[in-house]
């Protein structure tokens, strides 16, 4: 009866958070407030939580406490810091120098379909300086659309590559990874290197084909060089590059790439040279901080303004907080779910369940394909599942990255083929294109590589 009733309040505490999800509910108080409902369900039950005091109506808001001094001292450091040298990058300009360098040598590509497989690799490269894909989309439908329409792509090619420029870069940087890291006990670095990588590179390179040849499939068919109303002169807009010496340019174009650079040369360094250097994202991103207030103070000559621009480092910071709150109340909710007993009944089942090594990252990716489709957030599900990974993967008898991996890159691929995402509607009134026809374009490349990834991942991760 006690696990009946315990499956009940699982499957209720789920809905609600689905539900919530689907609805456009702000997610962070969503997880909070259910995990804490699910803590006091526990209490009432007479089962024990963490952060006990010994009083039952101070217990779980005891476990909040805890979990955010947990975070603050792991992932969310780390977040926050990255949020802030990001929102820097921003302020000084670096970001337009690095985007400007790399899209600029585009406009001597002649051939449309040449240009497609190109802009969708170096889309995702810029995802690296401009990790939300918003905000890259609508850089690039300044600087890059123009330039795509004058090298005569048709509206909607272009539009479909753009909406995917941001997916599966395997990046240090990247929030989602620094939480994942964490969560596995391994650093960032090794994470993205020995394991993100090996999946999402391939993938991306496949990827970019299947968007060349689909785009041409479906410009050839809707015959859309011979009958569009809108190709006309365009003026391109362009960002200016930093005014100063080649040197300069090249400095700040490196900058927003910098805490990448160190970190991959302290890897090489400790896998080649077997050197002892262990030296987290969080000390590679303030270094970069520092070195790039140098860099500004030798360029501007004035110190007072310099010093006063840094404050978009801890605005930035500020910014990145709802990551963090995120992380806190995913943890939150699997700490009420793990109280009422549900997790001890989850992993009986995976052990007891034939072939669950293999059935659970396919029934995850689904299971994220289907969130993400409706509500159109490709991160918000998998924040809320990461503290779930590591119990759920040793039931199934897996690694945890067999789970990690397939679930975020899901998430971030299949973002671009839900017509509500944030993504898809900023291109479709930039451009005038309905999001259903846009959506068309980016089904098949995004669809081809999540299945494309969870093959690799089976072959190589599991």
């Amino acid at each position: 009866m006690e696990q009946v009733l315990v499956y009940g309040i699982g499957v209720l505490a789920v809905a609600a958070v689905l539900y919530m999800l689907l609805k456009k509910y702000d997610i962070k108080i969503t997880l909070l407030a259910v995990g804490l409902l699910l803590m006091y369900v526990a209490v009432l039950m007479g089962k024990s939580i963490p952060g006990e005091t010994g009083y039952a109506i101070i217990d779980p808001i005891m476990a909040i406490v805890e979990q955010f001094k947990a975070t603050f001292s792991q992932a969310g450091l780390v977040i926050l810091l990255l949020g802030g040298y990001s929102a820097y990058m921003s302020a000084i300009g670096a970001n337009d120098v690095t985007v400007y360098a790399l899209t600029k040598p585009l406009k001597r590509v002649k051939s449309t379909y040449v240009l497609i497989p190109i802009v969708f690799l170096l889309g995702n490269l810029l995802s690296l300086v401009i990790p939300s894909a918003s905000n890259l989309a609508i850089i690039l439908l300044a600087t890059l659309y123009p330039v795509l329409k004058k090298a005569n792509m048709s509206t909607l090619t272009a539009a479909g590559i753009i909406a995917t420029t941001a997916t599966i870069m395997p990046s240090p940087l990247g929030a989602d990874n620094v939480a994942v890291a964490q969560q596995l006990n391994m650093s960032v670095t090794e994470y993205v290197i020995q394991y993100h990588a090996i999946i999402s590179i391939p993938t991306l390179i496949i990827i970019a084909f299947i968007h060349m040849f689909w785009q041409k499939y479906c410009d050839k068919r809707d015959q859309l060089k011979k009958h569009e109303a809108d190709h006309t002169e365009i003026e391109l807009e362009e960002i200016k590059p930093i005014e100063g010496s080649g040197l300069y340019k090249f400095v700040y174009g490196l900058l927003p790439l910098l805490p990448i650079v160190l970190l991959i040369i302290v890897f090489i360094s400790n896998t080649v040279f077997h050197s002892k250097l262990t030296i987290g994202v969080e000390v590679v991103t303030l270094i970069s901080f520092l070195v790039a207030i140098l860099v500004e103070l030798i360029s501007k000559r004035r110190g007072k303004e310099v010093l006063q621009n840094t404050e978009n480092f801890f605005k930035g910071m500020g910014n990145a907080m709802g990551i963090v709150a995120l992380l806190v109340a995913a943890s939150i909710f699997v700490a009420g779910l793990t109280s009422i007993g549900i997790m001890q009944q989850l992993e009986k089942t995976m052990t007891s369940l034939s072939g669950a090594g293999y059935i659970l990252p396919i029934i995850m990716v689904l299971f994220t394909a289907i969130i993400v489709l409706i509500s159109g957030s490709g991160t918000a599900l998998f924040y809320a599942m990461i503290p779930l990974m590591v119990p759920l993967a040793a039931a199934a008898g897996i690694s945890a990255v067999m789970l990690s991996i397939p679930m975020g890159m899901a998430g971030n691929l299949l973002r671009a083929v839900s017509p509500v995402a944030a993504v898809i509607v900023i291109i479709a009134g930039t451009t005038k294109e309905n999001p259903i026809n846009i959506v068309k374009r980016t089904s098949v490349p995004m669809i081809g590589g999540t299945v494309i990834m969870l093959i690799l991942s089976f072959l190589f991760l599991h």
